[in-house]
């Protein structure tokens, strides 16, 4: 291979990298409720199809952030498969999903699917500027409880919460749990 050959290849790799952590803003945004991480994933006059809803990424946010507030206590949206065609600003990418909930009730929804997007690069930076989601299937899974929930200080590193007050913003990440070793 030649270093001309190497070196598009590594701008190429870059590129992609790029998209996919477009990509895991919006998935992060709406799982942690973190708004502008959300619409960092967009360009502001994209156009989404998502379910019954078709418009912009504000709208999406306050429609999406309402329907999962109001039915579920947590929600993961996780980005599996992932295809990127890249031409000069223009890239289209086919990304599966797989989405798990917990319902408010208890019970646990999973479904799965496909996003399709047309992302542009615009001023350096890579956002969706279209985008289609493709549901596959759906279903329940069987509830069961939470495990090491009888764990003292299981939260002492900080509890899950659906904001930017979950542990994953923390910087510096530490632990403070104390050494334990179960028998």
């Amino acid at each position: 291979m030649t270093t001309t050959d190497h070196q598009s290849r590594l701008a190429t790799l870059l590129e992609r990298q790029d998209i996919l952590d477009c990509l895991t803003r919006f998935s992060r945004g709406m799982d942690r409720f973190d708004r502008d991480l959300f619409l960092s994933a967009f360009h502001p006059d994209a156009e989404i199809a998502a379910g019954d809803f078709v418009g912009g990424p504000a709208a999406l946010y306050d429609w999406a952030a309402a329907m999962h507030e109001q039915g579920q206590s947590a929600t993961h949206h996780n980005l599996l498969n992932h295809t990127c065609d890249i031409d000069g600003e223009l890239a289209h990418t086919e990304t599966y999903y797989l989405f798990a909930a917990r319902n408010r009730d208890d019970s646990n929804w999973l479904a799965g699917g496909r996003y399709l997007d047309r992302l542009e690069r615009r001023d350096g930076e890579w956002r969706i500027a279209l985008r289609t989601n493709i549901i596959e299937w759906s279903g329940m899974a069987p509830t069961m409880p939470l495990p090491f929930a009888d764990v003292a200080d299981l939260y002492a590193n900080g509890a899950p919460s659906r904001s930017p007050a979950d542990p994953s913003y923390t910087r510096p990440l530490r632990n403070l749990r104390a050494p334990h070793i179960p028998s």
